[in-house]
């Protein structure tokens, strides 16, 4: 018996799945990466990246505060996400960590009178 070579059969063989979408766009070592980071759940590892980058960005540039409030804003944004925290929760969580940031900010340059 001959194997179907039907072109619905084959179009189908040539489809990538959708979680392999962007592996044909990657290198070599990309692809193993892109493996590993499939195997990675939850966003643990991402909120705690942000806010070693977020304190790093206080150490070295305090005095940008642009960037320090868009690394505030992603860290919430990530910490919502992980949490699902409703609006009125994040919001608080907002002010929580701006609070802490304006703390280590003026222990790092502390007010002029």
């Amino acid at each position: 018996m001959a194997a179907d070579s039907s072109p619905r059969r084959r179009s189908r063989a040539r489809r990538p799945s959708p979680r392999n979408f962007y592996r044909q766009a990657l290198t070599e070592a990309e692809q193993v990466e892109l493996s590993q980071a499939q195997e990675v759940e939850g966003l643990d590892d991402e909120i705690a990246l942000l806010r070693v980058r977020l304190k790093r960005g206080v150490m070295e540039r305090p005095q940008d505060l642009p960037l320090l409030v868009r690394g505030l804003d992603l860290l919430v944004k990530a910490v919502a996400a992980r949490y699902r925290l409703s609006p009125k929760a994040r919001r608080d969580l907002a002010d929580n960590l701006a609070a802490t940031l304006n703390s280590l900010g003026d222990q790092l340059l502390p007010p002029t009178d």
